[in-house]
């Protein structure tokens, strides 16, 4: 499974504005819950409970908050753009402002450890970040995931 194929156009989101790290937690659980609340609250704790093992932040501006949920359905990421960055605890204390999110069913050990190695993958090439901060909008800034993520991803 590749990491576009998870990574539906509606949860791509250009210059989100958002005032904290929980607040952006909040607003990535909303994006992958596909409008259930129930599923919203099981995936905001799953997402909080990771990071109380240790920051998702991995410098430079970048987070990959992720977590696992009980239940039958798809994994699901959603990428956010912050329009200002938020303090996120990364090791080298610089804040956030390009978030992917991701939420897998707690049996998917192995796919969620190749998603996360995409990720890491594709956000490890300057270009590619440079690009996604500059796109202008959420439509934008999904082609150019597409574009980066066919070209320097590989599952």
């Amino acid at each position: 499974m590749q990491l576009i194929d998870i990574l539906g156009r509606e949860r791509v989101l250009a210059d989100v504005h958002v005032t904290s790290k929980k607040r952006l937690i909040e607003k990535l659980a909303h994006s992958l819950s596909e409008g259930t609340p129930a599923h919203e609250r099981q995936i905001f704790e799953s997402l909080v409970a990771r990071e109380h093992l240790g920051s998702t932040g991995l410098g430079g501006g970048i987070a990959i908050p992720h977590g696992r949920c009980k239940g039958d359905f798809e994994p699901l990421a959603s990428f956010i753009r912050l329009k200002d960055p938020v303090e996120f605890d990364a090791p080298d204390g610089e804040p956030v402002d390009l978030v992917l999110g991701l939420i897998v069913p707690e049996h998917f050990t192995d796919l969620h450890l190749s998603l996360l190695a995409q990720v890491a993958e594709l956000f490890s090439h300057p270009e590619v970040l440079a690009d996604l901060r500059a796109a202008g909008s959420s439509a934008e800034l999904f082609q150019k995931l597409k574009s980066h993520t066919e070209h320097w991803v590989h599952a």
